[in-house]
C-alpha cells in the first residue's frame, strides 16, 4: 500500500500550481509545485534537499487521503488531504488557480482534479 501513496504524490507534484501545506501544532509550511520526488525507505522527499524548500513525508505515518471539495461563499476549494491513524491532517495539496479573473471555474484545472480522484478514489487507505 505504501506504493500507492508514492504514486499519488508523484502524480500531484507534477501538476503546476499545487500548494502543499504541512501543518504542525506550532508552524505551517507551504511549498508550491512542480517538485521532484523520490523515496528512500519510508521517507518520501518532495523537492530538492539543496533547494530553497522541500518536504519529507514519513510514508509509515500517513494512513489515508481524501479528495475534498470545500464550499465557500464565493468559490469551492479543491484539495487532497493526508491523515495519520488518528485522522489528524498532516499534509494537504491545494489546487490553486482554479478560477479565472471573472471567478469562473477553469475547466482544465477541474478536469485534472477529477481525473486524479477517479484514478485513485475519493477516499484512500494506505
Amino acid at each position: 500500500m505504501k506504493i500507492l501513496l508514492f504514486e499519488l504524490l508523484s502524480e500531484i507534484v507534477k501538476i503546476e500550481d499545487i500548494l502543499f501545506v504541512v501543518r504542525s501544532e506550532g508552524a505551517t509550511s507551504e511549498v508550491r509545485s512542480p517538485l521532484s520526488i523520490r523515496q528512500k525507505e519510508q521517507w518520501i522527499t518532495m523537492g530538492e534537499n539543496d533547494g530553497p524548500a522541500h518536504i519529507h513525508v514519513n510514508s509509515e505515518i500517513i494512513s489515508s487521503a481524501e479528495f475534498v471539495e470545500e464550499k465557500k461563499p464565493d468559490r469551492t476549494s479543491f484539495s487532497i488531504r493526508f491523515y495519520n491513524k488518528d485522522n489528524e491532517r498532516l499534509l494537504a495539496a491545494f489546487f490553486t488557480k482554479m478560477y479565472d479573473d471573472s471567478k469562473n471555474l477553469v475547466p482544465q484545472r477541474k478536469k485534472l482534479y477529477d481525473e486524479l480522484c477517479q484514478k485513485f478514489s475519493s477516499k484512500i487507505k494506505f
